[in-house]
């Protein structure tokens, strides 16, 4: 199945599944069904409360506000070529081969798959990402890897915007990311159930292309089962010693060359006016206009008493 959500003609959040080219909607959100008892798959034999075509459609984030997101690294290409572009060293940690590494993103940021993305205040290098991501079907702890895939309500396109010169001067302090990764993350269009993608399964994914473009042109990508994490090793990371609710969103950071960082040598930043398109085959396509930051506004520098 495919689900989305949309903004109905009264202005409500609604979802649906998609049936050819029309949406057989139901009224209540995505969120609401993943809590309720039977999940997606009792929602979907439901009578529709409304047939709306796809094409017309006002589409949203199909979880427009999920209760955590964790962004990991999860491509061993992207962290060596991002390692070369930064410092002109390739050479992955060690570190990172121990268990999947994450940061929390913010749910307050996150953008439908058609919405304008304006630059973050005070970024110079602004930056997409090819993303695939998972939602949590269920509140779930403490899984087994080897299990884990199973409370995986469905896959979406993910694309984390960064500004890469804010980043750099986060990342040389022990926290991390924050305000470089804060403004906007765009998710959607489609919730597409694993039952799917099963067919492409290869290796810890599947076999299926991840591509970024800007202005219509090709800029890199790779396949999803190049991944070096599952989504299995992932969510069991993730859960352990916590509760994962439903809803939750865990993407698995950039594919290999999904980004303009690891293209820097020969690709400028985006600029207001570029268009980005971030297409993962069988899960659709985000696509989003740069605008023009708002002005950055510094807060009062804090005094010693």
């Amino acid at each position: 199945m495919r689900w989305v959500s949309y903004r109905s003609a009264d202005g409500s959040t609604r979802c649906g599944v998609v049936h050819d080219n029309t949406i057989h909607a139901l009224g209540t959100d995505l969120l609401e069904l993943l809590r309720a008892e039977g999940g997606l798959e009792a929602a979907a034999t439901r009578e529709p409360t409304e047939i709306v075509e796809l094409a017309t459609a006002h589409l949203l984030a199909p979880i427009p506000v999920p209760p955590a997101v964790r962004d990991f690294a999860a491509f061993e290409r992207h962290i060596s070529n991002a390692g070369k572009a930064a410092v002109g060293d390739g050479t992955v940690s060690p570190v990172w081969y121990e268990y999947p590494l994450f940061f929390f993103s913010n749910p307050a940021a996150i953008k439908g798959p058609h919405d304008e993305i304006p630059i973050a205040p005070g970024a110079q290098d602004w930056d997409y990402e090819v993303e695939v991501a998972a939602v949590v079907a269920g509140d779930c702890s403490n899984l087994d890897a080897a299990t884990a895939e199973k409370h995986i309500a469905g896959y979406l396109v993910y694309c984390d915007w960064s500004a890469r010169d804010i980043s750099a001067s986060e990342m040389g302090f022990v926290y991390g990311p924050s305000k470089s990764k804060d403004a906007s993350t765009s998710l959607g269009p489609f919730l597409v159930t694993p039952d799917e993608l099963e067919p492409y399964r290869s290796g810890k994914g599947y076999a299926l292309r991840m591509d970024g473009y800007v202005n219509d042109e090709h800029y890199g990508g790779g396949s999803w089962d190049e991944i070096h994490w599952s989504f299995g090793e992932m969510l069991a990371h993730a859960s352990r010693g916590t509760t994962l609710r439903a809803g939750d969103i865990l993407a698995s950071g950039p594919v290999g060359t999904g980004c303009i960082q690891e293209l820097s040598d020969h690709r400028p930043y985006l600029a207001p006016g570029d268009t980005v398109r971030i297409d993962v085959q069988e899960l659709g396509a985000i696509s989003a206009r740069i605008t023009a930051p708002e002005p950055l506004t510094l807060a009062p520098p804090l005094t010693r008493r």
